[in-house]
Formats: structure tokens, sequence, C-alpha cells
């Protein structure tokens, strides 16, 4: 069994994410349980697709290239629905929908942790080059309240 290694801080920085994202587009979201896509997105109450939040510790210019575990990406294929992948920057957010990503794909990660399943997996690396990426800075939020 593996351990979950979210911090209050990792989510945070999510709920931080979805809500200039959704602010920025005049959307609705919700938070589906530890074990799926992070959420559901909707507009005036319609669903419209899932949105998987990868935070990303580094500024918007430094954060490329940008890197999800394949099993997300699966994980939101199985859905057979629309979705998005959005990267959280310390400055701000870059996304893009699934089917205009276009990768790499190696063995990669993080330093191996006790406990963890997760660490070393198959990763998808994606580049700004060739992927339609849309990116908010977090000061449009500031300045929208």
């Amino acid at each position: 069994m593996s351990i979950r290694f979210e911090s209050k801080k990792d989510l945070e920085r999510e709920n931080k994410a979805v809500k200039l994202f959704c602010d920025e587009y005049g959307l609705t979201y919700e938070k589906l349980s530890p074990n799926d896509i992070d959420f559901k997105i909707y507009k005036n109450g319609k669903f419209l697709f899932y949105l998987e939040v990868k935070g990303r510790l580094r500024n918007l210019k430094e954060c490329y290239p940008l890197p999800i575990a394949v099993r997300k990406l699966l994980k939101m294929a199985d859905k057979k629905e629309d979705g998005v992948i959005l990267w959280a920057c310390f400055d701000g957010v870059v996304f893009s929908r699934i089917e205009n990503l276009n990768g790499r794909i190696r063995m990669g990660g993080r330093k191996k942790r006790k406990g963890s399943a997760n660490d070393i997996e198959l990763m998808a690396y994606y580049r700004r080059h060739g992927n339609n990426f849309k990116t908010i800075k977090y000061e449009r939020l500031q300045t929208k309240t």
C-alpha cells in the first residue's frame, strides 16, 4: 500500500490554480475523490470536462518541459470525456486540452520516497513548441477582485 504525499500546501496550490482557471473563464468546479482525476468543470451547471492539476515548483518562464505521469493520462482517457491538464506554477498556470498534447514518454519522476509506489514511473514530458498551451498569471486574479 502506498502513502499519500499530498500536503496541505499542495492542496492549497491546487485550489488556488483551479480557482484562477475557473474565474478566468466563468466556470465552476467539483473536487473528485482522492483516487480520481482532480476536478469536474462546469459552465452554467453543465459538465464540460475533467481537469487534472499538477504542481510545478517553478515560475512560468522556466516550467518546461511539463511532466505528468502516464497513468494520469490513461485515467483521463478512460473517462471518455474531454480533459484538460493544468500545471500550477508559482506565478500562474499553464494548461492544454489533452488531445492537443504532443510529447515524449520515458521513465522519470522524483527521488524515491519511503512508502511511495509512484515516485519513479512512466512519465510524459511536454515542451512549449508544438503544443497548444495557454497561460494565466496569478496577478490577473488579484486585479479582478
